[in-house]
C-alpha cells in the first residue's frame, strides 16, 4: 500500500512535479512594468552624451544636442529644419501671441460688424413680411435623398 504522502489526486500532484524545498514556483519573480513609449523616449532624451563644440567636450543632454543640431541646421538654411524648427516652437509655446485675445476690435471692425448687423435685420424683417413662414426651415425638409 501507499503512503499518504504517495498518494495522487484533488490538491496532491505526483511527487516529481512538486516544487523541491527552498525553490519557488515563480523563480525570476513578477516582471517588471512595461514602460510605455513616451516614458522610453524621455528616458533616452535625458540620458548625457559628450560632445565637442569648438575646442571643448562637454556633457548634454540628448535632447539637448538634439536641438543644437536642428537649429545649427536652420542657421546653415536648411529649409526642412526651419520648418521642423518653427512647428516644434509653435507647438511648444503655443501658436497664438499672449496679447491677441486682449486686443480690442478696430473703428473699422466695429463699422463692419455694425453694417452687417443691419443687413441682416432688414433680411430678417423682409422675409417675415413677405410671409415666407409657410415653408418649414431647411433643416426639417426632407431632401430626395431621404424620400
Amino acid at each position: 500500500m501507499a503512503g499518504k504522502d504517495d498518494s495522487v489526486g484533488y490538491k496532491r500532484p505526483p511527487k516529481y512535479t512538486r516544487f523541491k524545498p527552498g525553490h519557488s514556483g515563480n523563480p525570476k519573480g513578477r516582471p517588471t512594468h512595461v514602460r510605455s513609449l513616451k516614458s522610453e523616449f524621455l528616458a533616452e532624451l535625458s540620458e548625457l552624451i559628450r560632445v565637442r563644440e569648438g575646442d571643448r567636450e562637454m556633457k548634454i543632454s540628448k535632447q539637448r544636442a538634439v536641438v543644437k543640431a536642428l537649429v545649427a541646421a536652420s542657421i546653415k538654411g536648411n529649409m526642412r529644419a526651419m520648418a521642423a524648427l518653427v512647428a516644434f516652437c509653435s507647438r511648444a509655446f503655443g501658436n497664438e501671441p499672449e496679447d491677441s485675445q486682449s486686443q480690442s476690435p478696430t473703428p473699422d471692425d466695429v463699422e463692419i460688424i455694425a453694417e452687417f448687423v443691419g443687413r441682416e435685420e432688414r433680411r430678417r424683417a423682409a422675409r417675415d413680411s413677405a410671409g415666407n413662414d409657410s415653408q418649414p426651415p431647411l433643416r426639417n425638409r426632407k431632401t430626395t435623398d431621404e424620400k
